[in-house]
């Protein structure tokens, strides 16, 4: 009888189906670091989003045999313990391969085209004063002929550089930060920054490339450009950027993601209030659609992980 416990339920709004086999299943809305050994306690498969899975409760968890994590992104789970100790660890893929372009298009759009300022304008009065029909407050600018920088060519990197290209855009995929030599179909980073009016981060965030983009990178950015951010938060200095955008040092950013989340103890971005600046809660990746795609393969995995024939494997 196998014993599965999802420790952050909540986390996904979708029906899971049970899985094909004889188990117990038990969910949790919610779990803290500090409920995690007690929660898995006689549990050989354990489902979880977000909660931290590291050694110091893994070493407690002797009955543990797989860990099916909820999301793409398994820098929550210590790997090398779970390699270590057989313990098979798959995650989940291309799901979000719709949702999250078509939020950064959504940032995009709404940056590039003075969204937020002209509800602003609105708000305080200013269309019902003009003298003409409309109302020139703030720049307008197309994307068509513009220059689009991706940073990661995963799935999603491509997936939102074939939107750019369906909006008329020329699309520049960036080589790693610092390479030596630039590889076929890559732009050298540098250049990418330099020439880009849009850059959009879709990498890992791992120790080269935690605070890719600082102060200098910023600054080498085009005075117009945005920096969109759907990857993970620690990819930018915060503090920088939120300077930067103050000192129009860039033209504006969009954010789903902080270092910190949820932001207890509070963050730069979040009290940055103008309008060339766009935060959403981390949830670029969750249209109803992806979630249920996300719910859908997670007990794949699973399925696939009794029968013998891991999918989705993280090594």
């Amino acid at each position: 009888m196998e014993r599965i416990a999802f420790l952050d339920r909540d986390s996904i709004l979708a029906d899971i189906r049970r899985p094909d086999f004889s188990h117990e299943w038990r969910d949790y809305p919610v779990t803290t670091a500090a409920q995690v050994i007690e929660r898995l306690k006689n549990v050989t498969i354990a489902i979880s989003n977000k909660v931290p899975l590291m050694a110091d409760s893994l070493t407690q968890s002797k009955s543990l045999k797989m860990i099916a994590v909820c999301a793409t992104g398994t820098n929550n789970v210590d790997l090398d313990y779970c390699r270590a100790h057989g313990i098979v660890v798959s995650n989940i893929r291309n799901y979000a391969v719709h949702s999250v372009p078509e939020h950064v298009f959504m940032m995009i759009l709404a940056l590039r085209r003075n969204l937020s300022g002209y509800r602003e304008d609105i708000r305080s009065g200013l269309w019902q004063k003009a003298e003409q029909f409309c109302l020139f407050t703030r720049p307008i600018l197309d994307l068509h002929g513009s220059t689009l920088g991706v940073i990661g060519n995963g799935t999603l990197g491509k997936a939102t550089a074939k939107l750019g290209e369906a909006f008329g855009m020329r699309v520049l995929f960036a080589d790693h930060k610092n390479a030596a030599t630039v590889r076929s179909g890559y732009t050298a980073f540098e250049t990418v920054l330099e020439e880009s009016d849009v850059i959009t981060l879709h990498c890992p965030l791992t120790p080269a490339t935690h605070h890719m983009i600082s102060s200098t990178e910023l600054k080498n950015m085009r005075p117009q450009a945005l920096l969109i951010n759907t990857a993970r938060g620690g990819l930018v200095d915060e503090a920088a950027l939120a300077l930067a955008l103050k000192q129009g040092v860039i033209g504006g950013a969009g954010f789903d993601v902080l270092t910190a989340e949820p932001p207890r103890a509070g963050n730069p971005l979040l009290d940055l209030d103008q309008p060339n600046f766009i935060l959403t809660p981390h949830v670029a990746w969750a249209s109803r659609d992806a979630m249920q795609i996300m719910a859908d393969q997670l007990i794949d995995n699973i399925e696939a992980f009794i029968r013998g024939a891991p999918r989705n494997r993280v090594d």
